[in-house]
């Protein structure tokens, strides 16, 4: 069931933005189109359809093995899809993977810093790696760790750092270059409340700052509900429903709570994200290829 609508799908001009979409801002930045991964006989994400407006922020919510984290891998070029395709800021994942790569941030679940340097030196490497001109790097750095509250930590070893501060090191790392679209997979996971609090006040600010829209996942409920515009709910590799919280809620009939439709769309835990043997095949082929 998709209760809305791909919002930028009519009347799209020359940029991809359509002529007029009341509640979502006109430029389609990120459009997904049967996009497929199958990892031998198990299809992992499958003919996935989506469009996400620049400056949303989304949200891809299910449970451990729907597909989630393999449908980011791909969005981010980690990943080749077995069929279909995705356009990220005008470039297409599977003919423009260096387009897309300069277009967007990636925040993955794994830790991605260096402890054994400071958070200022692991920016730096990130400033080179982005090939931001020499001139240019030392004030993005100290404009990224003052946005992301790190100025006072700029010169300690990250290997001290907080969970918390740790996750807000590595969103500035993957803003440096201003991205049009930041992925984040569970940007939020083991991070006690305050921390995660923390977190999402600099996100929100990173969108209102920059525009950057927000494609993220997260086992979080109250987190969608209170920082998403549209979400979608994925179960066993394809999307059971798309909307807002309000429309999601609605889509029973009635009022119910995120929680009640989530667990609706996605399935309980028995029956979601295939057997053992298909888990396996996922994980060993994500690792494959990284």
């Amino acid at each position: 069931m998709r209760l809305h609508p791909n919002p930028a799908k009519a009347d799209t001009g020359p940029e991809g933005a359509p002529a007029s979409d009341a509640g979502f801002l006109s430029e389609t930045v990120l459009d997904i189109r049967a996009l497929t991964r199958r990892f031998g006989s198990f299809t992992a994400v499958d003919s996935l359809t989506l469009s996400v407006a620049s400056g949303e922020v989304f949200g891809l919510l299910g449970t451990n093995g729907a597909g989630k984290t393999t449908t980011i891998k791909m969005l981010v070029t980690l990943l080749p899809p077995t069929s279909g395709d995705a356009s990220v800021a005008g470039f297409s994942i599977t003919t423009q993977a260096v387009g897309v790569r300069r277009s967007i941030g990636y925040v993955p679940q794994a830790v991605s810093v260096d402890g054994s340097l400071t958070g200022f030196e692991n920016l730096l490497i990130f400033a080179k790696l982005y090939d931001l001109p020499g001139p240019q790097q030392k004030p993005r750095i100290l404009e990224a760790l003052e946005f992301m509250g790190l100025s006072q930590e700029a010169n300690r070893l990250v290997g001290q750092y907080s969970g918390g501060m740790v996750r807000r090191l590595e969103i500035a790392l993957s803003t440096l270059h201003r991205p049009r679209v930041l992925f984040l997979d569970e940007p939020t996971v083991g991070l006690d409340p305050i921390a995660r609090d923390t977190v999402w006040k600099h996100l929100v600010d990173l969108g209102k700052e920059y525009g950057t829209t927000l494609f993220l996942t997260t086992h979080y409920l109250e987190e969608a509900e209170s920082h998403c515009g549209r979400i979608a709910i994925m179960h066993q590799g394809k999307i059971a429903a798309t909307g807002t919280c309000a429309e999601l809620e609605n889509s029973l009939g009635g009022h119910h709570s995120l929680t009640e439709v989530f667990v609706h769309y996605a399935g309980s835990v028995a029956d979601s994200g295939g057997n053992f043997r298909d888990v396996g095949v996922e994980r060993e082929g994500e690792m494959r290829h990284g």
